[in-house]
């Protein structure tokens, strides 16, 4: 008897980039800069970190189930009505409940090809169907996934921004798309790096777009700096919410995880500090690949994915640069085996990258 479907058997398992902890231990080095996991280089705001801190003396208690509290601030910020709204650990702990709500027998997905990783992992462990459509420049084909839409399709997946490229459909382009999607059709909006690309010229903010199938899908992981707290949270029409919240997981996100999350929210100069020092700081980190011949992809997030002449070099790049202590992340892993992603980090840690690439070139 077999007790494991073929399609879970089958399933890679998820490679991380490299810890911090890990790389010390396997290189004996005192100073490491992480930029492979595009977490917020200034951390969480001192209101979260606060929050976290008054949360202790209760964490032996669970959390309120439902998330009333965060759940109301969020939809007090976005102008919605709390049954709009659904919280989970991550945004991927979110498209994972919209797997197990709406997923049928004979339905089918369809998504870019070597988009983000984590949709990827649970698309193969739901055992559907899955169109996985390539990019076109580095970018969702749009055109080319409509191909693709029959009478089985029950998601569409889009990243915007996608991770690992920092690209974005746009405007046009996405209501040119939807306006010949089923209405049945659930289109999940991933938004991770939303804050870094709402004021883009012809970024197509999905909460301009409150159709009935949408769900869009956002995080407190990447701009509020709360990555290890596991706080994602879903925007969609109250009768797709209410069923999920039927599916979803209880008492999550954790207690300290929504208590630092409402306080987050309430840091508005953080947020823009945060924004401000990314927007800086990618525009010098760019530059100065372009001045080292670096071929890299204009970005829309706080990362910057690199292009290298062929997978050797690329991995070559990634080795040399962990060698001194520089964590950055080869894309083999996402299916880009010839491309290195660059986390934007704070000043110190984007200069230690700068340097040690200028060093490391020459032995590629």
């Amino acid at each position: 008897m077999t007790l494991v479907p073929s399609y879970i058997k089958n399933l890679k398992n998820y490679v991380p980039g490299k810890s911090i902890d890990s790389v010390k231990n396997e290189l004996g080095l005192k100073k490491i800069y992480k930029l492979a996991s595009n977490e917020n280089p200034n951390g969480p705001s001192k209101k979260a970190l606060n929050a976290i801190k008054n949360s202790l003396d209760s964490i032996h208690r669970y959390p309120d189930p439902s998330g009333l509290e965060l759940r109301n601030k969020l939809a007090q910020k976005f102008d919605l009505k709390i049954d709009n709204i659904v919280l989970g650990s991550g945004s991927e702990g979110i498209m994972s409940t919209i797997m197990r709500t709406f997923l049928n027998k004979g339905d089918e997905i369809i998504t870019a090809k070597n988009s983000f990783i984590g949709f990827k992992v649970l698309a193969n462990a739901s055992g559907k169907k899955i169109h996985w459509v390539p990019m076109k420049n580095h970018k969702y084909d749009l055109k080319h996934m409509l191909k693709f839409v029959n009478k089985n399709t029950k998601i569409i997946y889009i990243a915007n921004p996608d991770n690992p490229m920092g690209t974005f459909v746009k405007q046009l382009e996405f209501e040119k798309f939807y306006s010949k999607i089923p209405k049945r059709v659930l289109i999940i909006f991933d938004e991770a790096y939303f804050e870094y690309s709402k004021d883009l010229k012809n970024y197509p903010d999905s909460m301009n777009y409150r159709y009935d199938n949408i769900i869009t899908l956002r995080t407190f992981s990447k701009i509020y700096g709360l990555a290890g707290l596991r706080v994602g949270y879903g925007f969609a029409h109250s009768d797709l919410i209410g069923n999920i919240m039927k599916v979803k997981e209880p008492f999550t996100p954790s207690l300290l995880g929504i208590n630092a999350a409402i306080a987050a929210l309430d840091d508005d100069a953080f947020l823009k500090e945060s924004v401000n020092k990314n927007k800086i700081e990618l525009k010098t980190l760019k530059n100065e690949l372009d001045k080292m011949g670096i071929k890299n992809i204009p970005s829309s997030t706080n990362f910057i994915t690199s292009m290298w002449p062929s997978t050797k070099a690329a991995k070559r790049i990634n080795d040399l640069l962990l060698k001194k202590g520089v964590i950055v992340r080869h894309l083999a892993p996402f299916g880009w085996p010839k491309y290195v992603r660059f986390s934007i980090g704070n000043k110190d840690e984007n200069k230690a990258l700068i340097s040690n690439l200028e060093n490391v070139i020459k032995e590629v």
